[in-house]
């Protein structure tokens, strides 16, 4: 009996810490930014770009990044593109009855003036079907579309499960994906 209180339990701390904060953030390798450049929508900056390599071949990683419009009528990010990576999806992290889950969302609001974060425990982006050339410590780029089509770009650092130095476990696949309960 104490063996499966004891699993349960343990699965549970795994469930409730996959999109847990990380105190120490992007590290500072990833905080290149991307300016207004042709290439870039016009007002809008990305900066503090990481994409978390999964604990297992197979699993989803993650994208994180923070993202701001400093001009400009209030924009959607309606897309994320991750070279090197097959499907890509905006997801958030939702507490409902004290049960961690997330789901995923079509488009994430921006206001003007203000930073939007992907970052562990809240807004992040999954990633699916990554290709064996991402690798630890290697760089891919990141390109948000928005909802005028406008996009915009960043280099991002690639990272081992947990991050370079913090040695903690983060791994957004523990968490629970079953769409049908929402």
């Amino acid at each position: 009996m104490r063996k499966v209180m004891f699993a349960g339990l343990s699965a549970m701390a795994l469930i409730l810490s996959g999109c847990g904060q990380n105190s120490d953030g992007p590290t500072a390798a990833a905080s290149q930014s991307a300016d207004a450049t042709p290439e870039n929508a016009p007002g809008v900056t990305l900066t503090d770009a990481v994409v978390r390599l999964p604990a297992l071949p197979g699993s989803p990683g993650a994208a994180y990044f923070t993202v701001s419009q400093g001009s400009g009528p209030a924009r959607k990010i309606a897309g994320v593109y991750v070279e090197g990576v097959e499907r890509s999806e905006m997801h958030e992290t939702v507490t409902e009855d004290g049960i961690s889950s997330m789901r995923p969302i079509d488009e994430v609001a921006l206001e003007t003036g203000k930073a939007t974060a992907f970052k562990p425990g809240g807004l992040h982006v999954m990633l699916f079907n990554l290709d064996d050339t991402l690798v630890a410590g290697g760089t891919t780029e990141i390109t948000i579309t928005l909802d005028n089509g406008d996009k915009a770009s960043v280099p991002a650092t690639i990272e081992a499960i947990g991050g370079k130095d913090t040695g903690q476990a983060h791994d957004e696949s523990d968490m629970d994906h079953d769409m049908s309960r929402m």
